[in-house]
């Protein structure tokens, strides 16, 4: 089994394995690129035999915005500061969720319509941790990640998008 396949290990029944406290990038993946995103190669990465419950969350190009046809979206990334705080936001869900691994990719440069923009992925013991876990971490990634977004509109004209304000406190823990 090569290292970005998941673990698949031998543990106690009714353990969860230590992985699923902290950040561990063998458990937890990171990825920004230019490339297509791939929603099968993010489920192959937090599958898991312990896992009773893959969530996933997959963002995409919408054809129009506010009565508005969108063209394209072009993403830009700080990716430096963009892993430190994957980083911080990884921990914050392993802190209220029960969870065996995540994925948190993220396309930059140009993406058409149609086309994925980000992915999120958890998988856990139970169905609760991974749908809230999923959650939390794709408003996490909206409100915090220094990702920026371009629409570009059919009527020639093309805006930025701020990141958006999330209430991150409104995300129960299931770990209490």
């Amino acid at each position: 089994m090569d290292k970005n396949d998941c673990c698949n290990h031998q543990h106690p029944p009714g353990e969860l394995p230590k992985h699923h406290e902290n950040v561990d990038e063998s458990h937890d993946h990171f990825l920004i690129s230019s490339e297509p995103l791939s929603l099968d190669r993010a489920c192959a990465l937090v599958r898991d035999d312990a896992a009773g419950a893959i969530s996933t969350f997959e963002g995409t190009t919408r054809s129009t915005f506010n009565g508005k046809g969108v063209v394209r979206l072009e993403y830009e990334a700080y990716e430096p500061m963009a892993k430190k705080e994957w980083l911080k936001i990884t921990q914050e869900a392993r802190s209220k969720y029960l969870l065996l691994s995540t994925v948190m990719h993220h396309r930059i440069g140009e993406v058409a319509v149609g086309q994925t923009s980000v992915i999120v992925a958890a998988s856990s013991a139970h169905r609760a941790d991974a749908i809230n876990a999923v959650h939390f971490l794709i408003d996490s990634l909206k409100a915090r990640l220094p990702i920026w977004k371009k629409e570009l509109l059919d009527d020639g004209t093309d805006t930025w998008k701020q990141n958006e304000p999330v209430n991150l406190d409104a995300h129960r823990s299931t770990t209490n």
